[in-house]
């Protein structure tokens, strides 16, 4: 498997490489300052500079060495988050500061998948599995208790927070397939983005509020699996209007955290090829 992390630059339409290996590397975030992205690898995470030339430089997790591939920054680009199970045996959250040093536990129930800073950086919004049962909730980042924001309507996955911080966008399958979803930030009823023919997935809303980057499976993928055939596309923040901007191979991987850039007009994504026979 090789992979290639890219950026789309939705002014010009194109797509450029920032970097590819052999290995497999994961959900880019993009720095708040722009000038580098954060990737994961193996359970570690990684540093990839934007200025071109250089390879990733390991960000030190100390115990943290079993990190998947829900990681993100804060808005301010002072602090990691990152899920990790080394230290428990299930995902829990951590975090650290953005240069790397040791973690600090936020979450206790397990476990927990970060997706989303809120713009504040005061609160975490993460999927949580608990008997069995994927929900939305949000967090401080001082830890304590944990907020509930979906209650077992089928599976409810990808949180991530409006640019304004009011609405929590995620995709659920309560309606069959699975599609996006936004609840307000604060709790209440939960309203339907997307009415797509695809598997919608992972939906980050953009810097400018404008819209709404997300990953379609074909209707007949459930989960979130790696090595498929898939779509990069836009919607409207209420979903009035939809946009394909491109197939790839990918899935597991691409965007599963925010990838946008701080102005809004890219976003960083990762694309696989599979390993020759």
């Amino acid at each position: 498997m090789r992979s290639s992390v890219e950026i789309y630059d939705i002014r010009s339409r194109t797509c450029r490489v920032v970097w590819q290996t052999e290995r497999l590397v994961e959900a880019p975030n993009w720095s708040p300052d722009g000038s580098f992205l954060v990737i994961n690898g193996d359970g570690l995470l990684y540093r990839l500079p934007l200025d071109g030339g250089a390879e990733p430089s390991l960000i030190n997790t100390g115990f943290a060495t079993r990190c998947n591939n829900d990681h993100g920054i804060s808005p301010d680009g002072r602090w990691l988050v990152v899920s990790d199970k080394a230290e428990h045996g299930k995902s829990c959250l951590y975090i650290l500061p953005i240069e790397g040093g040791e973690p600090r536990q936020v979450t206790t129930n397990m476990p927990s998948y970060w997706h989303g800073w809120s713009p504040d950086g005061q609160r975490l919004a993460y999927c949580g599995i608990r008997d069995d049962v994927f929900d939305i909730y949000t967090i401080s980042v001082d830890g304590g208790d944990e907020t509930r924001l979906t209650f077992g309507e089928g599976r409810n996955d990808g949180p991530d927070y409006s640019a304004d911080g009011q609405w929590i966008y995620f995709n659920s399958s309560r309606s069959g397939r699975m599609q996006i979803w936004r609840v307000p930030a604060e709790g209440g009823t939960a309203e339907r983005v997307t009415d797509s023919e695809f598997g919608d997935w992972f939906p980050h809303p953009s810097p400018t509020g404008d819209r709404v980057l997300l990953l379609s499976y074909d209707p007949d993928v459930f989960d979130h699996p790696r090595d498929l055939d898939v779509r990069l596309r836009l919607v409207d923040p209420d979903g009035g209007r939809s946009e394909t901007l491109f197939a790839l191979f990918g899935g597991q991987g691409t965007i599963n955290v925010p990838c946008w850039s701080p102005a809004g007009d890219a976003f960083a994504y990762v694309r696989y090829f599979p390993s020759p026979e």
